[in-house]
């Protein structure tokens, strides 16, 4: 057995190992889930030179503080986060996101907290010691699915690494935010079944992101979507990103973790480019949506792709 661990002094906030999701298991019930921001968790693995699927720690507001025992290691942290370097002679550093760290045996990382964003990705050369379920290893704490029994990450767990670094060189990545607050959608299925009146006042107004608001889903509060045919549908497959609107007229986003089925009449769905962005809004932000085509989503989605691997083909050596 690999003696190369962490050990959690804190687990932080929602600390759950993530990959890319569980594909192709909807009709059994079971959603994809998986990271929820995919360009950290991919950039969290490119700064580490892991396959680009491997599983990482991905946590909410605040993450983990993580002291290595044994060997060594290189880690990286995406996202907009606030943490710290400890080492084992007590000397500290500020970490900066988007580049790698070189720990050794004594050295602690601490997820202080994530600034005006709400998730973060840590990643460690070689990956975590994980088992996979239905060729995944990410974590459905809802159902008790996936690594450590399905559950958080609990403090003075032990968190298994396969190996020991392998070179002494850190990497670098430059990435801008986007803090638009703008999020662009696809008219729904069921777009037909609300008034005029309400189609304008979607696109027009704010929504103010509720405290209602995990992995699974996004409540929304601002003007009620008035349904003039039925508020309730024959439960149909369901995607991330839906916007469903139940009898109250408040919106929901289905998230990452979405239920597999749904029975409310859906006005719009987030385009696959503007979702990590959705998903880094905090509680309290008000948003708005645009309506776009098809063909536009497709090249914005293309554009991103692009844009994300010209951002890891330039990765850079730094002492």
């Amino acid at each position: 057995m690999n003696n190369i661990f962490f050990k959690v002094l804190r687990p932080g906030i929602n600390t759950t190992y993530q990959d890319s999701g569980r594909f192709r298991m909807q009709h059994y019930g079971l959603p994809a889930g998986g990271c929820m921001d995919k360009e950290a968790f991919t950039l969290a693995n490119a700064l580490v030179k892991n396959n680009t699927n491997e599983g990482i720690l991905e946590f909410a507001y605040q993450g983990p503080m993580l002291e290595l025992i044994n060997g060594k290691t290189k880690i990286a942290i995406t996202g907009n986060v606030i943490f710290k370097i400890i080492y084992k002679d007590d000397t500290a550093i500020e970490g900066v996101c988007n580049r790698s760290y070189n720990l050794v045996e004594g050295d602690k990382v601490d997820i202080l907290a994530t600034k005006d964003s709400v998730y973060g990705c840590l990643a460690v050369q070689g990956g975590f010691n994980l088992k996979p379920f239905f060729n995944s290893v990410s974590t459905l704490a809802t159902a008790g699915i996936g690594p450590n029994e399905g559950k958080k990450i609990t403090i003075d767990e032990k968190i298994i690494l396969k190996k020991n670094r392998n070179e002494e060189k850190n990497f670098s990545i430059d990435v801008s935010l986007n803090r638009t607050n703008i999020i662009r959608v696809l008219k729904g299925a069921q777009y037909e079944y609300f008034m005029k009146e309400s189609h304008k006042e979607f696109f027009s107004s704010s929504y103010n992101i509720t405290n209602l608001t995990d992995r699974m889903g996004m409540r929304l509060n601002g003007p009620i979507i008035k349904n003039t045919i039925n508020t309730n549908i024959k439960s149909e497959g369901i995607i991330k990103g839906a916007i469903q609107v139940p009898a109250d007229g408040q919106p929901i986003i289905l998230l990452t973790d979405h239920p597999t089925i749904g029975g409310y009449p859906k006005i719009a769905y987030v385009i696959s480019a503007d979702y990590d962005l959705l998903v880094q809004k905090k509680p309290g932000t008000n948003i708005s949506f645009k309506c776009i085509e098809l063909d536009e989503a497709e090249k914005l989605y293309k554009d991103k792709q692009n844009k994300l691997s010209k951002i890891i083909n330039g990765i850079k050596e730094i002492n």
